[in-house]
Parts: C-alpha cells; structure tokens; sequence
C-alpha cells in the first residue's frame, strides 16, 4: 500500500503497537474540535505532569521540553508496565 511506504513505523518490537496506537488516539482525542485534533498532548494533562514534578515547565516557546529524572525513570517503568508484549513475536 502506498500509504505504508510513505509513512513507515519504528516502534520497538518489544512494545504492542495496538495498545500504543489506541492509547496515542485517546490522548490526542482530549484535544478534540470537531474532527481536527492538535498533534500534541493536551494542556491540562502537561500541566497534571509538570504539577507532580515528571516534566519541566510546558509553558514556553520551546517546542519540546525535559523530563525530570523522576519523570525518566517512571516513564521507563510505565511503557513496560502498559505496553510491554507478552511476547516479542509479532503478528500479521
């Protein structure tokens, strides 16, 4: 399919990409307006992460910004914790 050669996907194959992807359109659906979305991470839910000290101040110019070391280490234990294969074999 045309549309898998021009957009390709790297996810770790170690990682259930279903689970990633289902999770990916539920966050991006908290920046909802009609049908269109903002393809960043709403900003109640960057505000909720800088409050408990995972991520350094969101409001800015910058277009990215860092995780504490707290926010490292728990992002690490939260993507195996949720999205970790039972298995690395892939199907389909």
């Amino acid at each position: 399919m045309e549309r898998d050669r021009e957009h390709p996907v790297h996810l770790p194959a170690a990682l259930d990409e279903e689970k990633l992807a289902e999770s990916a359109l539920a966050l991006l659906s908290l920046t909802l307006h009609g049908r269109r979305v903002w393809k960043a991470l709403d900003w109640n839910l960057m505000n909720y992460l800088f409050r408990k000290g995972w991520i350094t101040d969101p409001v800015s110019k910058a277009k990215s910004l860092l995780l504490t070391e707290e926010g490292e280490e728990l992002a690490k234990v939260f993507l195996a914790k949720h999205f970790r294969r039972k298995s690395t074999n892939r199907s389909g």
